[in-house]
């Protein structure tokens, strides 16, 4: 009882630690958080940055993975953006105040609700446009927008890209099996072969799949150990938000994963009206580099680009935030440079 009681105290200390590093003492500065209504249900966002006056940035997180605990990741950012932090259905404390809403997921849905949002945010921060950063899943549902409205977004930028799931599976499955071997990981060498190559009828079996597959994956391995200690401390972080937080990654609805298994960017058009850009770990082996590469090529857009982060993985946008904060505003200062107009 006393070493929990003390686990506690410090934990206490940590996170008292963690809400000074991150305060925002800019007199144009702001932070808030809170519930909006959105698709008509309570749906949680977060706002920070130094200055009301710099673009607004909205991030798409990937699928289960709430990114607000792990605003420290990206607090150099908002020297430079208003970083908007967004939980869509099924994660975060959307999920939280929303779990029987969880059958209607779709991405076509998330998109909508994602049009809403940028909505907001134009109105909110008076400003006409967003930048859409998109990461993993995020990538799916910031296509959809980007296509959608476009009038509301000054880029697209795709960070572990979501290119053609039925190719990926099937190619990341055999790479985590040989990085299973190469490491002499025994279990997850038989576990792997238990299931089998994809595809998957259910989404339980892609979801052991994915475990071992990151497991396996060193720059995964190590965002797990940094990440969790970010969680811990969160300042607002209960120990019953870290328990959600870590069930978010098992939920994933049936249907929302048979959507998932059949994307394939291309069929979804490769035109976009707004510049497009992928900002993709040179070495990503669970959302392949070489398929993002491919749908990079088909796609046509006013500007494009692609920037291949030396050494990055699928969380190279977690792992390397500074480099790639440099890829982003060498794109991206320039189209939001001129000043902005009002909504």
């Amino acid at each position: 009882m006393l070493a929990a009681a003390g686990a506690l105290g410090y934990r206490k200390v940590c996170q008292r630690r963690a809400a000074r590093a991150l305060t925002i003492g800019t007199a144009r500065g702001i932070a808030e958080s809170g519930y909006i209504q959105i698709g008509g249900i309570g749906q949680w966002i977060q706002v920070r940055g130094e200055d009301r006056a710099n673009p607004v940035l909205l991030f798409l997180h990937g699928s289960g993975m709430t990114m607000t605990p792990f605003t420290p990741v990206y607090r150099d950012w908002e020297k430079h953006f208003t970083v908007v932090q967004w939980d869509r259905r099924g994660t975060g404390k959307t999920l939280r105040r929303n779990r029987g809403d969880s059958d209607r997921l779709t991405f076509d849905l998330m998109a909508a609700d994602g049009v809403e949002v940028a909505e907001y945010l134009c109105q909110r921060l008076n400003t006409d446009k967003v930048i859409l950063v998109g990461h993993s899943q995020g990538t799916i549902v910031g296509v959809m927008m980007a296509q959608r409205r476009p009038d509301l977004f000054h880029a697209y930028v795709g960070t572990g890209q979501v290119a053609d799931m039925a190719r990926n599976e099937a190619e990341s499955y055999l790479l985590a099996v040989q990085r299973a071997r190469a490491s002499g990981r025994g279990k997850a060498v038989r576990e792997l072969q238990k299931i089998g190559a994809p595809p998957y009828p259910a989404a339980r079996t892609w979801l052991i799949k994915q475990r071992w597959s990151f497991d396996t994956d060193p720059e995964l391995r190590a965002w797990g150990k940094k990440s969790l200690r970010m969680l811990l401390t969160a300042p607002d972080m209960s120990l019953r938000d870290i328990y959600r937080f870590n069930l978010a990654f098992t939920f994933y609805p049936q249907p929302l994963y048979e959507e998932t298994m059949r994307w394939d960017a291309r069929q979804h058009g490769t035109r976009f009206a707004v510049p497009f850009f992928l900002l993709h770990g040179d070495a990503d082996q669970h959302t392949l580099t070489n398929l993002a590469r491919e749908y990079f090529a088909a796609v046509e857009a006013p500007s494009k680009d692609l920037a291949l982060l030396p050494g990055g993985g699928h969380c190279a946008v977690l792992m390397q935030p500074a480099t790639f904060l440099a890829e982003l505003r060498a794109r991206l200062d320039p189209l939001t440079a001129t000043p902005l107009t009002t909504c």
